[in-house]
């Protein structure tokens, strides 16, 4: 089962005191999924990046669960972050020097031994689904929309409570955005993982439980998806 999330009060600003995001309130229930949309530089990944614990200057509370993550130490959060929470950003965050089947499989090299074939297995499947030929390349000869793939299915290769997503579906093609689609929003059901995902996509937003809109830096409520 997923991670519910609570946030309260939460504030974000700048390094130099400027506020960049205010929530007064939101809650996802576990194993739901959320769909954030609005204008760039309205917020939403400043959100998503303090909700993964990875924004510095945060006042506010958020709730993992049981778990009080904005009162976690650095290490504390890492450690969370690293058990409870997959991960898809703007920033593929690649290895350019190793293979895409390589970079999609790095879960492995942290996992129990008797779990790292079974994360290798799920890494070359999801490689596969996305389309992504010759994944034993290095990752710096890949196109951008490429590269967006092997980070996608880095995320997917490993089943967590919670997966954050930014714009997954932005540098894909139409066939391989909607594939990308059904993988999400089908491991968030089955698995009973919590999902949130920014994106402009409509498809994409259309198979979230709910969706709100960021606007100058606040929250308010759009939808529920029927």
């Amino acid at each position: 089962m997923g991670l519910s999330l609570d946030v309260q009060n939460l504030r974000v600003t700048s390094g130099h005191g400027r506020t960049l995001l205010e929530v007064s309130e939101l809650t996802v229930e576990p194993g739901s999924s959320l769909g954030i949309c609005g204008p760039s530089g309205a917020g939403k990944s400043t959100f998503l990046f303090a909700l993964a614990g990875l924004q510095d200057t945060v006042e506010g509370q958020i709730n993992w669960g049981e778990a009080e993550f904005s009162k976690l130490r650095p290490a504390e959060k890492t450690t969370f972050r690293s058990q409870n929470i997959g991960l898809i950003f703007q920033d593929f965050l690649l290895f350019d020097e190793l293979s895409a089947q390589v970079n999609a499989a790095l879960p492995a090299l942290f996992a129990p031994r008797k779990n790292r074939a079974n994360l290798r297995q799920r890494a070359a499947d999801q490689l596969s689904r996305l389309g992504l030929k010759n994944s034993d390349r290095g990752a710096a000869s890949f196109s951008g929309g490429e590269r967006q793939r092997i980070a996608v299915a880095r995320a997917l290769s490993k089943t967590t409570q919670v997966l954050l997503a930014d714009e997954p579906t932005a540098s894909l093609d139409r066939t391989a955005a909607d594939h990308l689609i059904e993988d999400l929003t089908g491991l968030s059901r089955a698995s009973g993982q919590t999902l949130i995902v920014v994106s402009h996509d409509e498809a994409l937003l259309n198979q979230m439980d709910r969706v709100v809109t960021f606007a100058d830096g606040r929250l308010m409520p759009n939808k529920v998806n029927a």
